[in-house]
């Protein structure tokens, strides 16, 4: 029978590493997409060299944390399908 205690159980504990991974990868994956971009628009756009520094990492963040829950999402149905299958066949 299952528990309810959550912070032992070990598939929750597997799916926190999966994600946090996950997002961690999405995360530098679209800062990588992102920074020439922004290199680009640095260097050709007057309205882009008109925004402080602040606001300009502001957008860079928003994209990095939109890759990285982007990534860690697909990375957590990944698991759920994997694991589902798992079960399914009665491996676990």
């Amino acid at each position: 029978m299952r528990t309810h205690n959550a912070l032992n159980d070990e598939e929750a504990n597997q799916a926190a590493k999966i994600a946090l991974k996950g997002a961690g990868i999405g995360a530098i994956k679209y800062g990588a997409f992102l920074l020439p971009l922004f290199i680009i628009g640095q260097s050709i756009s007057p309205v882009y060299r008109g925004l402080t520094i602040q606001f300009k990492v502001f957008l860079m963040m928003s994209g990095m944390v939109v890759g990285g829950a982007i990534e860690g999402d697909r990375r957590m149905r990944e698991f759920e399908v994997m694991m589902r299958k798992k079960k399914r066949l009665g491996l676990r």
